[in-house]
C-alpha cells in the first residue's frame, strides 16, 4: 500500500498549518490531500467537534485516507469546492489549506508521464478518469495553440519553434510517449539549461491537461465566498503563474489583480494579509526535501 512516507513529504508543514489558526468547532479544508501529510497534522491539532474535508481527484490518494470521525475525503477536483460544500450542507468554513503543484509521488510514478526521467505514455492526467492526455493535446492542438501553451504556462521564448517542430513530427509518426516527445524537442534546448527548460515544457503540458489555472481561480473564488470572517487562507505555490493568482486574490479579491477603491482611495479587498512577505522553507528543509526549494507560502485572513 502507498503510504505518506513514500507518497509525498509535506512542504512547510508547521508554517502552513499554523497559518490556519485552528480553533474548536471549526470547519477546515485541505484541497490537496495527496499523501495526507497536511491533513494528518491538522487532525492531530484539531479539537474534537471540528471537521476536516480533504479533496483529491487522484484515485491513488485514497490509499492514504485517514480513519477519523472528524475527517471526510472528497474524491474530486478542488474546483468543485463550492458544490461539495453545498452537498455536505456546509455554509461557511474557518480555514483552507492548499499545497499546489505536483506531488513527488506523481513525478516518481514511471507510468504517469509527468517526468522526462522515464519513458512512459505521455499522459500527465492527475485524474485518470479525465478524457484528454498530454499525447492527445500534442496530437490535436494546432501550432498556434501549442505555442501559446508553451509560452504562457512554460514561459519559453522559443515556444513557436517547438510547436512547429511537433506539428511537423506528428505528421510522420505518433508522439505517444515521453521519449517520442523528447526526441522532437531536445534540439531546442541548450545543454546548460536543458533540464530547467525541459521541466518548464513538461509543466506547461501538465497545466493544460489538468486545467490547473482555471481550477485554481475557481477554487479561490469559492474559498473567498465560503470563508467566515476571521477565516484563514493558507496557500503554498511552486511557480510564478500560480503564485501571481494567489497573490492577486489575497491583495485585491480577484485573480486578475484588479484594484477596486472606495471613496477615500482605499483598496477594497475581502482579505487582510497575515504575512506581508512570503514564507519560504528553511535551508534545512530545502536540503531535506528538494521539492520545497521553490515553495512560497502566503496566508490571508477574511475580513
Amino acid at each position: 500500500m502507498t503510504t505518506i512516507d513514500t507518497y509525498h513529504v509535506p512542504v512547510l508543514l508547521d508554517e502552513s498549518i499554523n497559518g490556519l489558526n485552528l480553533h474548536p468547532d471549526g470547519v477546515y479544508i485541505d484541497v490537496t490531500f495527496g499523501g495526507g501529510g497536511h491533513s494528518r497534522e491538522i487532525l492531530r491539532r484539531l479539537p474534537q467537534g471540528s471537521r476536516l474535508f480533504s479533496f483529491d481527484q487522484d484515485a491513488d490518494a485514497e490509499h492514504n485516507i485517514v480513519d477519523d470521525d472528524r475527517f471526510t475525503f472528497v474524491r474530486s477536483n478542488f474546483r468543485y469546492l463550492k458544490n461539495w460544500m453545498r452537498y455536505y450542507e456546509i455554509d461557511h468554513i474557518d480555514g483552507l489549506l492548499a499545497d499546489l503543484g505536483v506531488s513527488s509521488h506523481h513525478f516518481d510514478d514511471e507510468s504517469r508521464g509527468f517526468s522526462f526521467r522515464f519513458d512512459a505514455p505521455l499522459d500527465m492526467r492527475m485524474n485518470k478518469r479525465a478524457d484528454k492526455t498530454a499525447a492527445d493535446i500534442v496530437a490535436e492542438y494546432d501550432e498556434e495553440a501549442l505555442a501559446d501553451i508553451f509560452y504562457l504556462y512554460g514561459e519559453l521564448k522559443n515556444s513557436r519553434r517547438i510547436a512547429s517542430a511537433l506539428v511537423k513530427a506528428r505528421q510522420q509518426h505518433a508522439i505517444a510517449t515521453t521519449q517520442d516527445f523528447l526526441h522532437v524537442v531536445e534540439p531546442f534546448f541548450k545543454r546548460e539549461r536543458e533540464k530547467k527548460d525541459m521541466a518548464r515544457l513538461f509543466q506547461a503540458l501538465r497545466i493544460e491537461v489538468n486545467h490547473e489555472m482555471e481550477a485554481l481561480k475557481e477554487m479561490l473564488a469559492a474559498a473567498t465566498q465560503l470563508l467566515a470572517p476571521g477565516g484563514r487562507l493558507s496557500v503554498i505555490t511552486y511557480h510564478s503563474l500560480e503564485d501571481r493568482i494567489v497573490k492577486n486574490v489575497m491583495k485585491t479579491g480577484n485573480a486578475e489583480g484588479k484594484m477596486i477603491q472606495d471613496f477615500y482611495g482605499r483598496i477594497e479587498t475581502p482579505y487582510r494579509l497575515v504575512n506581508n512577505k512570503v514564507i519560504v522553507p528553511t535551508d534545512e528543509e530545502q536540503q531535506r526535501n528538494p521539492r520545497s526549494r521553490s515553495a512560497k507560502l502566503r496566508i490571508a485572513e477574511k475580513k
